[in-house]
């Protein structure tokens, strides 16, 4: 028997904002941060959990503080027994009454919870030797049903589903393995698209992106119709006609507007208008993607729970479902959501880049891809060329695909180079602010 003897929390912080790196219509001055933490055991064995909560800067502090927040929970308790079964372990978070009641199930306090099981799946990965996108697919169809919380989701889909769905998707897992590591998974780039970058930087990455496989870029529109109009046109001109190009409002406008924008954009050949309008609106979305059809609707990497999903997809309000690695409350509730996708046949294209999004959502995908749908045609992962170098396993991404990650875990743990060089400081923030 092992026990939980620390949990270490950092709030990690990167000068993005700098050169405009994520700039959007909504976030113009972006800090890629992380409130990161390691759970650390007795079992003399070296291993840890690591999981973090991705964000754009202020206000990092207050999620670090939720995730210190859940340290009672888990500071001398029996490892194995938190690993043995994960979705008992997940309850015992979500259904704390007190801890639920600042939501329930949604925002600073959901995602610590998610930080934290994510944290578990690292280790669990880690002690069994394999990527938790090979530790997921090679669970049972029971197994993995016992996973997922069916509460509030049984009018759409139920354990039984589940578990039909689950069972159909076994017999080809070997074959689907051996595809995805001689294949890899589909991916696109945003890197070109920040709304922050010049005319001339937006086209030679464009280019560069085809060149490096990409079969698909994202764009970030909204500030300005007028500009939207020259920057799609400039890409679609780089890229020529055979290249996909998606973009992305980061819930800039109010329903109307999104049609009128999306559908002044309509002859650039858009495949997909990401985060129109708010991200709760349910029949606003819906309202949309009527009007703007047949252009897709995509959205998901703020949706804050697996009911929200449930609703969109059941007012067909999404026609591309983006989960986020760091948004709800880790691997368990994002499994829901893509039985949720695969129910409504809907495709699965996260949400990634930020720091460490692309290297832990990856793992999602590729479980998806052998042992839940099967399948990957028409799906994409979001990848951003950005803070990589800083993760002990970072991703692999050539060819315009995604390659599995062979190491143990989840791929959330950051060098501690990199842990001790960019955990924020507020007096020396205050300073730097004086100093200009």
């Amino acid at each position: 028997m092992s026990i939980v003897t620390a949990i270490d929390t950092s709030d990690i912080r990167f000068p993005t904002s700098q050169q405009l790196d994520g700039s959007d219509a909504m976030n113009a001055d972006p800090d890629y941060s992380a409130a990161y933490l390691r759970i650390s055991t007795d079992a003399g064995d070296g291993l840890e959990g690591h999981g973090f909560v991705f964000t754009i800067g202020r206000g990092n502090d207050v999620q670090v503080a939720a995730i210190h927040a859940l340290r009672d929970h888990l500071i001398g308790r029996d490892v194995e027994d938190l690993l043995e079964n994960m979705g008992a372990t997940w309850r015992e978070f979500v259904y704390d009454s007190q801890l639920r009641w600042l939501g329930p199930e949604k925002g600073v306090m959901h995602m610590a919870i998610g930080a934290v099981v994510n944290a578990l799946w690292d280790l669990k990965a880690k002690r069994a030797g394999l990527p938790l996108w090979q530790l997921l697919a090679r669970m049972t169809p029971e197994q993995l049903v016992e996973l997922v919380d069916f509460r509030y989701l049984s009018d759409a889909i139920t354990p039984a589903d589940a578990l039909e769905i689950f069972r159909a998707a076994e017999p080809g897992r070997a074959e689907r393995e051996a595809a995805l590591l001689a294949s890899g998974y589909p991916a696109y780039t945003t890197t070109p698209g920040w709304l922050g970058y010049s005319d001339e930087k937006l086209v030679r990455l464009a280019k560069e992106a085809v060149a490096d496989g990409f079969t698909q870029i994202k764009l970030k529109v909204g500030a300005s119709l007028e500009d939207d109009v020259r920057r799609m046109r400039l890409a679609r001109e780089a890229v020529g006609p055979e290249i996909r190009i998606a973009i992305d409002a980061n819930q800039r406008w109010d329903v109307a507007d999104a049609i009128e924008w999306v559908n002044a954009l309509a002859p650039f050949d858009v495949a997909w208008i990401e985060e129109p309008t708010n991200p709760d609106d349910v029949l606003g979305h819906a309202a949309i993607a009527r009007g703007v059809a047949p252009i897709p609707v995509a959205t998901g990497e703020h949706g804050a729970n697996r009911v929200m999903f449930k609703q969109f997809l059941q007012a067909k309000a999404l026609e591309v479902l983006q989960i986020d690695a760091t948004r709800v409350a880790g691997v368990n509730e994002n499994i829901a959501i893509l039985l949720l996708a695969h129910r409504f046949g809907v495709p699965v294209c996260p949400h990634a880049g930020g720091v460490g999004l692309c290297e832990a959502v990856q793992h999602l995908s590729m479980f998806d891809a052998v042992a839940l749908s099967g399948d990957t045609s028409g799906r994409v992962i979001e990848f951003v060329d950005h803070l990589h170098e800083h993760f002990v396993t970072p991703v692999d991404v050539h060819d315009g695909a995604y390659w599995p990650p062979l190491a143990p875990g989840a791929g959330a743990e950051m060098l501690a180079s990199t842990r001790e060089e960019f955990t924020f400081s507020p007096m020396a923030d205050a300073r730097e602010v004086i100093a200009r």
